[in-house]
């Protein structure tokens, strides 16, 4: 069993910083660099990621990383990466359990002899010198419309040296709802929406999460039958027609006519 766990008030107010900077470092995709430089000081690693997924057209739509000079997706690694993705376990775990809120490591799902012995180990990450990673996926809805296959996946690289540690993934664990709000912050300074209320946005945020209305009304505290009403009145502010548009609508989603 793990032991408890203690958490300075150093390391504290350096996570607040983290979640509540006011960054101007805003980027045409993702997050800020500056907050992936911060959680990289905060959590050991030798490369961190952030990237689209479409694992149902196998392609990613995007990618960043700390250092800047790292080419996340490189066009001659994305046919190998496709190739042996769902025979990996933690890469297409979030696919096939729909279970977006586990920060996982390869070491949950194999050994390390067993691990040296994927294709995904001897094509990809042993060419790039990867040997450690944690994950955490988000829905994809904050930067595209929800959809079958679409995450957003923030990757944690170490080269060498120990695994990441149950610590390590308790605070990515806690960050992940404050990951999750920067990049619906992001794509609104993007992309200024038309003018609803702060209920309106907080459906709307729910929505492009893929909640229904009844998991929305749960979460909010209020009857379906409201839920209803607001999203009419959405629907009618934006003059769109249905829940998809109206996620469109608010977040505009550059690339979408390309059929991603």
């Amino acid at each position: 069993m793990t032991g408890p766990m203690t958490v300075s008030e150093r390391d504290l107010r350096a996570l607040a910083g983290i979640v509540t900077a006011d960054r101007a470092d805003l980027p045409a995709q993702g997050l800020p660099i500056s907050l992936l430089g911060d959680l990289m000081s905060q959590i050991r690693c030798d490369i961190i990621s952030f990237e689209g997924f479409d694992s149902e057209h196998e392609t990613t739509w995007f990618g960043q990383a700390v250092p800047t000079d790292v080419n996340t997706v490189d066009e001659a690694f994305e046919p190998v990466h496709w190739r042996h993705y769902w025979d990996c376990q933690p890469c297409s775990y979030p696919d096939r359990t729909g279970d977006l809120r586990s920060v996982i490591k390869i070491t949950d799902f194999y050994s390390t002899r067993q691990w040296h012995s994927t294709g995904m180990y001897c094509d990809l990450y042993r060419p790039k010198g990867v040997e450690h990673e944690l994950m955490l996926s988000l829905p994809a809805g904050p930067v595209r419309p929800p959809g079958p296959g679409r995450t957003l996946r923030m990757f944690l690289f170490r080269e060498s040296g120990s695994d990441f540690s149950e610590a390590d993934r308790a605070l990515l664990t806690l960050l992940r709802p404050h990951l999750y709000q920067a990049c619906l912050d992001a794509e609104r300074r993007r992309h200024p929406s038309a003018d609803l209320t702060f209920r309106q946005r907080q459906l709307l945020d729910l929505v492009a999460a893929g909640y229904t209305n009844a998991q929305i009304a749960r979460r909010l505290g209020i009857a379906e039958g409201t839920v209803r009403k607001h999203m009419e009145n959405i629907h009618r502010r934006l003059q769109v027609p249905s829940r998809t548009a109206a996620v469109t609508r608010a977040l505009p989603h550059p690339g979408l006519a390309a059929g991603r």
